[in-house]
């Protein structure tokens, strides 16, 4: 994968995350949400997150002081 193929997906999986945290706030505001879908939706954010840091890190040079 091409660094600009990660920087990409990185984009991608953002839009996802927010995405995915629009989405449980309005679950969670109306209280009509079901807990076991908004435990799932907030399980599969998790998951986005660690891999935003995962290409984020890989895309960052490391930097020795």
């Amino acid at each position: 994968m091409t660094e600009q193929e990660m920087r990409k997906r990185l984009t991608q999986l953002k839009v996802e995350h927010r995405d995915l945290d629009a989405a449980i706030a309005a679950l969670s505001e109306t209280g009509s949400g079901d807990q076991l879908q908004i435990a799932r939706l907030k399980k599969r954010k998790l998951a986005l997150k660690d891999q935003i840091a995962l290409l984020e890190d890989y895309l960052t040079p490391d930097i020795i002081a």
